[in-house]
């Protein structure tokens, strides 16, 4: 009897540990660099979430780094470019700085454009998990999960969005690619005032150019449907500028419309377009982005109204938001616009 009390009271004790120990760590991130440059990932915890090891730290080429967070913890991550950092940690970033002035970003979240990676772990037993080109974009992050449970699949954007940028989009030299909520400033883009709701905010070009490049990430603020992804007890890899195996083998094919997102893990943008789908959302509300061919023919005919040549896209705006004579199909116009942008990515990869 007390031999089979004390084997019982060890394995009490096994599950209260494994229990314990999983409630306190959560997850592991593992950040890795596969960009040609060296990247300054940042962290941000939301508020009532722990402090990670880091809120800002160097990551050279091919190096990666793993920090550990605890179930319940909530934040983004997102890569700094262009960074100058003296002997001393003070400096500034071209791209996604923080404002902090120095290495770690301390609290401080990303100066848009950038691309973000957003987690939520242990809510009702599972992680929710995206990557955000809502505040613009600034280089290619894939987040995958392993180890876990259910559906658990890869989300990211593998296409350099700044090789299409619009002129009136791009920031400086082409480092990076902004919202058209950020460019503009207008209520229809960035889902406010009398579009706050998903019924009344909608995809807008701009959106769709994102959505039909990296069909699994966000694009406008309510793009829940086809960008939130959930799993239980993974750890997570964040990857900058992965490998894209799957869209280089996609050249020889055409790409396809469907309404929700492909099944096949490990990389988006492959060359499937897909229609931004709205929907409720926890996640924070903000702008639309997008990623369009600078140069391009639409329509037929002759006259005024027809084939509008695009100089470098600057009509998009005034388009999206009703300002245009010219009356087109929505969905064949942005399958149009998804179509060219996809083959010109295709160039540079």
């Amino acid at each position: 009897m007390g031999r089979l009390s004390c084997c019982s009271s060890i394995f009490i004790l096994n599950i209260s540990l494994m229990a314990f120990s999983t409630g306190v760590l959560g997850a592991t991130f593992t950040f890795v660099n596969r960009c040609e440059y060296t990247v300054w990932p940042g962290i941000l915890a939301n508020a009532g979430s722990a402090r990670l090891d880091s809120t800002g730290f160097e990551l050279p080429k091919d190096t990666s780094r793993s920090f550990l967070a605890p179930t319940g913890w909530s934040g983004r991550f997102w890569g700094r470019t262009g960074c100058n950092f003296d002997g001393s940690g003070l400096g500034s970033c071209v791209t996604g700085d923080c404002g902090s002035g120095t290495i770690e970003c301390n609290g401080a979240g990303a100066a848009p454009p950038a691309t973000l990676a957003e987690f939520t772990l242990g809510t009702g037993g599972q992680d929710f998990y995206d990557v955000s080109l809502v505040d613009g974009y600034n280089l290619p992050m894939i987040v995958e999960g392993s180890g876990g449970s259910g559906m658990c699949a890869s989300t990211g954007c593998t296409v350099d969005l700044n090789q299409g940028c619009p002129a009136e989009l791009k920031v400086g030299d082409g480092s990076a690619c902004r919202s058209a909520c950020e460019a503009f400033g207008s209520p229809e883009y960035c889902c406010s005032g009398a579009y706050s709701t998903p019924a009344t905010c909608r995809p807008s070009v701009y959106s769709e150019m994102f959505k039909s490049a990296c069909p699994r990430s966000y694009s406008y603020a309510y793009d829940d449907a086809t960008s939130t992804f959930t799993c239980a007890g993974a750890d997570y890899t964040v990857t900058f500028c992965p490998s894209s195996p799957s869209q280089k083998s996609s050249r020889e094919s055409s790409p396809t419309t469907t309404g929700t997102p492909t099944d096949e893990p490990g990389v988006s943008g492959s060359g499937t377009y897909e229609q931004g789908v709205s929907g409720s959302g926890t996640y924070e509300p903000g702008a639309s982005g997008s990623g369009t061919m600078g140069s391009m023919t639409i329509g037929s005919g002759s006259g005024s109204d027809s084939g509008a040549m695009l100089a470098d896209g600057s009509w998009l705006a005034g388009l999206a938001m009703g300002d245009s004579a010219r009356a087109h199909s929505p969905s064949s116009f942005a399958a149009s616009l998804a179509l060219s942008f996809l083959l010109f990515s295709f160039v540079y990869l």
